[in-house]
Formats: C-alpha cells, sequence, structure tokens
C-alpha cells in the first residue's frame, strides 16, 4: 500500500485531478489530503465534489485546515465571514454561485457542508507518520493537541514529535515550489496558489509528483533533510 499525502489543494481542481492522473492511482492506494480544500483558487466546489468521489471508492483521508474551518465558522458569525471573504472566501463563494446573494450559504450542498465538517478529521497516523494540517505541540500526544495548532500553528523551528514518528503537514507556504524537509517534519504546501505547485508525497519512499496551475507536471524525490524559510500561509 503508498500512503500518498497531497498539500493545500486552495481551490484548484483542475490542478488536483491532473496530479493524480499522473501518478496514477492503484486500488489499494490511501490518499491523505491535508487540507485548506477552499479560497484562493477558482474552483473550491470542483474540489470537494471531486474529494467526495474519491472517499466513495474508500481510498481518501481529508484532514481539516484553517481556511475549511474559517468556511464552516462564517455561516453562522457575521464577523467571521468579514474575515473569511479576506482570507479567499470570495472565491469559493464565487464557485458555488452569486457571492453576493443574500441566502449564499444555501447554494452550497449539505454534502459539501457535511464533508467539511463530519467526513473531515483534525489529525490521522500510521506506523511511520502523522498527518496535520500545520503543527503539533511535540510534548503532547496526537489526541491531546490543541486545535488552534493542528489548524493555524506555523512551521518554525520545530522538535521531533513524542511519537518518534514524522510529521507530514501543509498550511507554512514553500515559495521555492518545493517540500521542505527538516527530517522529523515535511512540509507539503507549495504554494500552487501562487506560483508554485500542488505536490503529492508517497511518505514511505519519498517518490514525489507535482503538477502547476500553469499545466506544467513534474516529478522527482524528497530532498534530503535540509533547513529553510518558512512563511505564515
Amino acid at each position: 500500500m503508498r500512503y500518498l499525502a497531497i498539500g493545500d489543494i486552495h481551490g484548484y481542481a483542475d490542478v488536483l485531478k491532473r496530479l493524480l492522473e499522473a501518478i496514477p492511482l492503484r486500488p489499494d492506494d490511501q490518499v491523505i489530503t491535508l487540507g485548506d480544500y477552499v479560497d484562493r483558487g477558482p474552483d473550491s466546489r470542483g474540489v470537494i465534489e471531486f474529494l467526495l468521489k474519491l472517499r466513495e471508492c474508500g481510498q481518501l483521508v481529508a484532514l481539516r485546515g484553517n481556511h475549511d474551518f474559517m468556511m464552516l465558522e462564517a455561516r453562522g458569525r457575521s464577523d467571521m465571514l468579514k474575515e473569511w471573504i479576506f482570507c479567499g472566501g470570495n472565491w469559493t463563494l464565487a464557485s458555488y454561485g452569486d457571492l453576493f446573494a443574500d441566502g449564499k450559504f444555501d447554494l452550497i450542498p449539505d454534502e459539501h457542508w457535511k464533508f467539511l465538517e463530519e467526513f473531515c478529521v483534525d489529525w490521522y497516523e500510521i506506523d511511520t507518520h502523522f498527518f496535520v494540517h500545520a503543527n503539533v505541540d511535540p510534548d503532547l500526544p496526537l489526541e491531546e493537541q490543541p486545535l488552534y495548532l493542528l489548524h493555524w500553528e506555523p512551521l518554525f523551528e520545530t522538535r521531533p514529535h513524542c511519537s518518534g514518528k514524522v510529521m507530514v503537514c501543509g498550511h507554512t507556504k514553500q515559495r521555492s515550489g518545493l517540500p521542505r524537509n527538516l527530517g522529523h517534519a515535511v512540509c507539503l504546501d507549495t504554494w500552487v496558489y501562487g506560483d508554485g505547485w500542488l505536490t503529492c508525497l508517497d511518505v514511505k519512499t519519498g517518490q514525489l509528483w507535482q503538477a502547476s496551475r500553469r499545466g506544467e507536471l513534474s516529478t522527482g524525490w524528497l530532498a534530503e533533510p535540509e533547513e529553510g524559510e518558512e512563511e505564515f500561509a
């Protein structure tokens, strides 16, 4: 079985489809998406629809990112609605219809709300790795992690987790377009909505596949651990 982790998608459904077509998937593959399905890209609706189909095949584990969390919060809070729109929620609403409509949230299918609220999880682990959207407290077990860290905390210099497992995360964009490898942590947010790529990593072998919104495809291998610059997503 391959464990294929995919970084922040941010509304680029066409790039996600192209990426998975380039791999391609095997029946026993498990795809682990690291969150931030919505905002900043043109087709958040298409991303969720595609992931729902992948989930029906039993191959998807979907994590919840801070942008997904903001979308859920914005549904019932006017203050959060303004913050969400400022952070790219206008792109998401536009993918469902009229973002200025009074009942704009009614345009979003119930199954899409259910995906974000119920189907997505805040963390996931296998025997050698664990997966979160943003970061963790290295001294706390996964089940005790504060949600704020899991959704929002940037990847600054961090110590290995007490479990001894490698953390695979997104959230902290890598303007280089390449994953950041700290040895005990790997960040896969490679800035698809900017000038970067959407990245998929086979966490057991280190093989990489990448697709850009410019239509490019690339393959390679995870670099040896090295220091790099980090930036809040």
